[in-house]
């Protein structure tokens, strides 16, 4: 409109360099790590682009698997990983919900990634997970609001390693600089509060080993 009316022309936006980008996510990674507090940087598919030392431990008691582990995808470690209760407190209604969330309006976002669609069909081959998946999330977000599902300023449940902690209150807060959004990342550090001691915690059995991480919000069908 400015060059049409007899304006100049509006400078064109600079295409980012891939050596300038490196640079910037290899700097970014370093102050990533100098934090004290659990933070990650995600991309659209929740595949973790980099993570500090402070994630790293919270997580280090966690078993390996092949697809779900916390450092590589944090969508797949919440959903599949059969340790991800002893971590995520309050596992099914503060993380496991939530993250189903994010997968339906990623999937409706980018619908033909084929990470997703992989997460998705990983989903319908557990009964239980699919039930979740198509009746149990929108009945929930029907009780609860759709504000639940925002981790942006949500209070989640921690089991931290550290025995000075414990069950550990943390507070998710989203603090993505201009330059991590433009490349589609979304950075989220976990606040860690002052340690939660109920008098009797309630653990979740420790699954064995290849054993899906079933949801229990939804009953299992019936033979």
């Amino acid at each position: 409109m400015a060059h049409q009316a007899g304006g100049q022309r509006p400078a064109p936006r600079p295409v980012p360099d891939a050596c300038d980008t490196q640079a910037y996510l290899q700097d970014y990674a370093v102050l990533l790590e100098s934090l004290a507090l659990p933070s990650l940087v995600v991309d659209h598919r929740w595949d973790v682009v980099m993570a500090n030392g402070a994630y790293a431990t919270l997580f280090r008691g966690v078993r390996p698997h092949p697809t779900a582990m916390p450092g590589d995808s944090f969508l797949r470690f919440v959903l599949f990983h059969p340790d991800a209760a002893e971590v995520l407190g309050e596992h099914e209604p503060g993380w496991c919900l939530p993250m189903l969330a994010h997968l339906r309006t990623a999937l409706e976002t980018y619908g033909h990634d084929h990470e997703l669609q992989s997460v998705r069909r990983d989903i319908a081959q557990d009964p239980i997970m699919e039930a979740a998946y198509r009746q149990g999330l929108p009945h929930w977000m029907r009780a609860v609001g759709e504000h639940a599902t925002r981790l942006d300023g949500a209070v989640r449940l921690l089991h931290h390693p550290d025995p000075r902690r414990g069950p550990t209150e943390c507070r998710v807060v989203d603090e993505t600089p201009q330059a991590l959004r433009e490349l589609g990342y979304r950075r989220l550090t976990m606040v860690l509060r002052d340690a939660r001691r109920p008098a009797a915690p309630v653990r979740r059995p420790r699954r064995a080993r290849g054993t899906a991480a079933h949801l229990t919000v939804v009953p299992a069908p019936q033979d």
